[in-house]
């Protein structure tokens, strides 16, 4: 298999008014978690340039099965995280500013007060 599970469909919409296709779940060690371009919660918007609207699950399933050896997909990206089965992929990184970006000038500055604390008292 092509090392994934999709859920949607005209007959079991995964997200209400919605009768796309997503990836529910990358399988470990299957194709596509070893190609590692899918993710899950991507909307497949068509296979091999077959467009997957208005499919029911299992005539989606039964494309993907039929699909070959070389498939092509053309997906879409979900750009914020639904309520739902799928898994979610966290990077770990905090929105806003990262860490960094805030102790390494607070660092300088804390340096260069310590140094000029020190100069001061030599003078003294």
């Amino acid at each position: 298999g092509l090392g994934f599970n999709i859920v949607g469909g005209t007959d079991q919409q995964y997200v209400s008014n919605d009768n796309s296709i997503y990836v529910s779940r990358i399988k470990k060690d299957g194709a596509a978690y070893l190609d590692g371009r899918l993710q899950e919660g991507d909307k497949i918007l068509a296979v091999n340039g077959r467009d997957l609207k208005d499919l029911r699950h299992k005539d989606a399933v039964e494309l993907f099965r039929n699909a070959g050896c070389d498939v092509s997909l053309k997906i879409q990206r979900r750009l914020q995280p639904q309520n739902g089965p799928v898994g979610h992929r966290s990077d770990g990184e905090p929105s806003g500013l990262p860490l960094a970006a805030v102790l390494v000038p607070g660092l300088a500055l804390a340096a260069a007060a310590v140094w000029i604390l020190l100069r001061y008292r030599q003078r003294m």
